[in-house]
């Protein structure tokens, strides 16, 4: 018998932003601030304190890191009033909920220390990515394929060493509330995949594995950072993306399948999960999808 060997689907989403490199002057600290996604902090050079609202305070320094989860109310500062600091920071989201409830569970909001494999994997990436970005050499593509490769070994790092570390602070969550919340985010994810966008609410799927919404709303945040709501939305989105990327189907018949009442609403929608409309969505896909042949024509799908 020949050979075979099957790959895997893979269906990935990557979500990488406001990353930076910077050193700050003695006294400098940053304003109260949350965000809908996970933050890495690595400090480089010098002494950071960050306050987690309400919770603990962490002062920590050079080759230390902090993943501050989705949703947290937080403060960074300098923590010497006259001595520079240097850390570079990024903000990520994935769609690996897995992976996102493991961050959550076991090392989030909690100082990682520099001796330990997360932290120095994390300062690795970080470096690694300020130097993609300086690079003048790599166009913009390549330096973002190089950074997109950089963060995705993290993962895979944190993958290997999250068993093995110990949180402080103990683990965030049940088994059972990680188990129900993996089932609201599967009926979620299959539901909108049949193009059931339209046809079902959260209380729906509560009512469905037998729980209240309200515990359902409270678990499924705790384990995953984000609110079932904000899940349901991004879940549109990459099913709209999807939709508007495939040529046989118009912004009407997307509009339609998302469930909208209008394609105007839907338009509106997109924009604020996009930044763009969906027309202009189609054309910069349509642009991607042609390829230049002999006769300059021709599409490959």
């Amino acid at each position: 018998m020949k050979r075979f060997v099957s790959l895997p689907v893979v269906d990935s989403s990557l979500y990488l932003f406001g990353g930076h490199m910077r050193t700050v002057p003695g006294g400098w600290q940053f304003f109260e601030q949350k965000h809908q996604a996970f933050e890495l902090m690595c400090v480089i050079d010098g002494r950071q304190t960050t306050e987690i609202k309400n919770l603990v305070t962490y002062d920590y320094g050079a080759g230390d890191a902090i993943i501050i989860s989705p949703g947290t109310l937080h403060t960074n500062q300098n923590s010497s009033a006259d001595q520079d600091m240097t850390y570079i920071c990024f903000h990520f989201n994935i769609e690996n909920l897995a992976l996102k409830s493991e961050i959550i569970g076991k090392i989030a909001n909690t100082v990682i220390p520099a001796d330990q494999p997360i932290a120095q994997s994390a300062v690795r990436t970080a470096k690694k990515m300020v130097a993609y970005s300086a690079n003048k050499k790599l166009s913009k593509e390549q330096a973002n394929l190089k950074i997109q490769i950089a963060v995705l070994n993290f993962f895979y790092d944190l993958t290997e060493n999250l068993q093995n570390y110990e949180s402080r602070n103990g683990k965030k969550y049940t088994e059972s509330e990680a188990k129900t919340s993996r089932q609201i985010a599967t009926m979620i994810k299959e539901r909108i995949e049949r193009d059931e966008a339209v046809n079902f609410t959260f209380g729906d799927i509560c009512q469905k594995i037998g729980i209240s919404s309200g515990y359902g709303h409270r678990t499924f945040k705790k384990v995953y950072g984000v609110t079932p709501l904000h899940y349901i939305e991004s879940q549109k989105y990459n099913k709209a993306k999807m939709l508007l990327g495939s040529p046989e189907y118009s912004i009407e018949d997307v509009a339609d399948l998302m469930g909208a009442s209008s394609v105007s609403n839907f338009s509106k929608q997109f924009k604020k999960w996009a930044g763009t409309t969906p027309s202009k969505y189609q054309r910069q896909m349509k642009q991607k999808r042609r390829v230049r042949t002999v006769k300059e024509s021709g599409y490959f799908e």
